[in-house]
């Protein structure tokens, strides 16, 4: 019997810590895309703009949705209210959605807050934000010499 020794897992990586450490990665995002009013986003880089396009179908984007941006995150929130109503001789329906609803995306370095353009169209908002190029050029350092 040899007392006193644990078995490692290969990579010396123990898989439930592992594991909780992916999950707390993805849980955010998920947990922030179903809860709150379950706004889904998807977000891409198109030349020098970071685009986000989120889901918000039934809004007035006049007067139901706000889009800020605060210590580098994306903030979209608003209100919801979409109503629908079925009425048949022997038959009632309604179907409606309503609340808030609030999504939060954090911006990569680079990201700037000016210049952002955001559209609506059938259901789908978009926002543009312009991201910094910063071009690295070659510089040489000059070596002192200390007596």
């Amino acid at each position: 019997m040899m007392a006193g020794l644990a078995r490692r897992e290969p990579f010396g990586i123990e898989w439930p810590e592992w594991f909780g450490r992916r999950f707390e990665d993805l849980w955010p995002s998920m947990a922030e895309g179903f809860g709150k009013g379950g706004v889904r986003v998807e977000e891409f880089s198109e030349d020098d703009t970071l685009v986000v396009r989120a889901e918000l179908p039934g809004i007035d984007p006049d007067k139901d949705v706000e889009i800020s941006i605060h210590d580098g995150v994306l903030h979209i929130k608003g209100e919801r209210s979409e109503h629908e109503e079925e009425t048949k001789r022997s038959r009632y329906r309604s179907e409606f959605r309503y609340g808030m609803f609030e999504r939060t995306v954090p911006l990569p370095a680079g990201a700037t807050e000016k210049d952002i353009q955001a559209t609506y169209k059938d259901g789908l908002l978009e926002v543009r934000i312009p991201m910094k190029t910063a071009k690295t050029e070659a510089a040489k350092v000059k070596v002192q010499r200390i007596a």
